[in-house]
């Protein structure tokens, strides 16, 4: 029998932003990591080196993570200049070590968009998503009724691309990767994994309305076309959602303008 190769341990340098605040001034700092294997996660290297800065007396370095199965979306940082660094279709926390070579410098860096405002290093606030997802991402009608949803046919062209637009984890990545910080991918990934499915209709106009106006007021930009958010998208996310999102939109503003007087909100004209 063969012993297995051992796998060859490498050196690499973090060049991470550190900043104590929103309000704080803030820098790259440098943090060499010897002894790293090739099969350790990128946040068990974060993990690694705060564990050291711990041991020092130093301030570990301030990152979100959960789920660390690229779930979640918790995980979020900008690595080597893209949003998850390197690879496609995964989450920071799914990228592993084997991506770099020895004596790399990796440089990390937060989310950065007016409507992520920086919390403290590599943790954003992404708070705003959760306000455009408020503002119109359910349905009011009875859920989670087997015999109500056995009923109801849905093709299988709308149900695959309505459940490939629910994998959408909300991790923010399209907007980073973005020149406007434009949200159009995420929001129209919302609107359309709803407005593909029977019971998300009744309410599908005043979804798109509701969900688009409050991704405006949150402060995201407009989308260019450039289509950075869908190649960076940790569930591959396709921006043919985006089209379809604008002619939700189109249609609702013009049922909205020509609505009868009598439905009109308040019953005014």
């Amino acid at each position: 029998m063969v012993a297995p190769t051992a796998k060859k341990l490498f050196s690499v340098t973090l060049r991470i932003w550190r900043q104590a605040g929103p309000q704080q001034p803030g820098k790259f700092v440098d943090y060499p990591a010897a002894n790293v294997s090739p099969d350790m996660s990128f946040l068990e290297l974060l993990d690694v080196v705060n564990d050291g800065l711990t041991k020092d007396d130093g301030e570990p370095i301030a990152f979100a993570h959960d789920c660390r199965e690229g779930i979640c979306g918790t995980c979020s940082c900008t690595i080597n200049g893209k949003p998850h660094g390197p690879g496609k279709g995964i989450a920071t926390c799914q990228l592993y070590m084997r991506s770099f070579a020895d004596g790399d410098t990796i440089v990390v860096e937060p989310f950065r968009a007016r409507a992520f405002p920086l919390v403290k290093d590599l943790v954003t606030d992404r708070s705003a998503f959760d306000q455009v997802q408020q503002a119109g991402g359910f349905i009011s009608v009875r859920t989670g009724a087997a015999p109500d949803a056995n009923s109801i046919p849905v093709p299988k062209e709308d149900a695959d691309l309505a459940m490939d637009a629910a994998a959408c984890i909300g991790c923010g990545a399209c907007v980073a990767a973005c020149k406007n910080a434009s949200a159009m991918l995420f929001v129209a990934a919302k609107v359309s994994h709803l407005g593909l499915m029977p019971q998300g209709q009744p309410e599908r106009d005043k979804r798109v309305l509701a969900m688009v106006q409050m991704m405006d007021a949150a402060g995201f930009g407009n989308c260019t076309n450039q289509y950075e958010c869908s190649a960076v998208c940790p569930k591959t996310i396709t921006h043919d959602f985006i089209a379809r999102m604008n002619r939700d939109y189109a249609v609702a503003l013009f049922r909205e303008k020509f609505k009868p007087a009598s439905n009109a909100s308040g019953g005014a004209g």
